[in-house]
């Protein structure tokens, strides 16, 4: 019997559905969403909060959402380009600014809120990990992590935006098996290790490091913190100042750029009715009076 190739027919076709545009553009993780946002039934139109975490090559964002039929509602949100206003002008990207961008962002929705003097989180950070315990008054602000589609490894930076909601005062329900410093043979989490990351010591050694052996390649990687005139050392001390600050007034920054009197354009501007009407018109008349003037010009030279 000879093989016969299974042919998708018309019925094939007309009862073909896609999927969703943004699993088709590999951005959302379905699965993993609608188990974020099922609510109980009982709880009717309570909203439930996630926590997002997201990274792009020069920025953090965290925002706390929930979701609605209409649509996902932003509550607040923190990225790490508004760090420079705390005092954190390089390394906009890395484990400790991450920590720093989840501690802002933390502060700012208790601030919103009304909790920021009832929770106050876990002020000194040592590494160890911090579960906010609930208040006199109000239950503790509480949200669910969302990582998207990102690996999640230990010691992953997503991690340490995670510590730094934690110690800013919201309950997100977590395990200290993915902190940087933890041992998987020992099963516990090296508290110093894991401090030493939040306060910027991984840069910091990576930096001596390469002062003494590639001096020249220091020169490159290193050169928007040779430009700011941070050093090695002078690290943790600019983390724990960038901390005391986001505590102070977590509130969002006003944009210090003034806007432009005249606005670029890149196309041409839409003409209404009349004013093409009117441009037809010119263009009549130009072409005419062009017209005129070649006519006068043959009877001269006839003459």
């Amino acid at each position: 019997m000879a093989f016969v190739k299974a042919q998708k027919s018309r019925s094939y076709f007309k009862r073909f559905q896609v999927k969703f545009k943004r699993r088709r553009q590999g951005k959302t993780d379905y699965r993993a969403r609608v188990r974020l946002i099922n609510q109980d039934k009982n709880k009717y139109n309570t909203p439930k909060y996630r926590y997002v975490v997201r990274f792009s090559n020069k920025d953090i964002t965290a925002q706390i959402i929930s979701a609605t039929i209409a649509g996902d509602i932003v509550l607040a949100s923190a990225y790490a380009h508004e760090l420079p206003h705390y005092g954190l002008k390089v390394g906009l990207t890395n484990y400790a600014a991450a920590y720093c961008t989840g501690l802002l962002l933390a502060r700012r929705v208790l601030k919103k809120l009304e909790m920021d003097e009832e929770y106050q989180g876990n002020v000194e950070a040592s590494g160890e990990d911090y579960s906010v315990e609930p208040g006199e008054n109000r239950r503790p602000f509480r949200a669910l992590l969302d990582v998207g589609l990102i690996r999640t490894t230990t010691g992953n930076r997503v991690f340490g935006a995670l510590k730094g909601a934690l110690d800013g005062g919201l309950d997100i329900p977590h395990s200290e098996k993915r902190f940087a410093g933890f041992d998987k043979d020992g099963k516990s989490l090296d508290a110093d290790v894991h401090r030493k990351y939040i306060y910027g010591g991984h840069v910091a050694t990576y930096m001596n490091t390469l002062m003494e052996d590639e001096p020249e390649k220091y020169q490159t990687h290193f050169s928007d913190y040779i430009k700011a005139g941070v050093e090695p050392d002078s690290l943790e001390d600019i983390y724990k100042k960038v901390h005391e600050a986001i505590r102070a007034d977590p509130s969002p920054k006003k944009s210090e750029k003034q806007q432009p009197k005249e606005h670029k354009r890149y196309n041409l501007k839409k003409l209404t009715y009349d004013e093409r009407k009117q441009k037809l018109i010119e263009r009549l008349n130009a072409l005419n009076a062009a017209a005129g003037a070649n006519d006068d010009d043959s009877d001269e030279d006839e003459e």
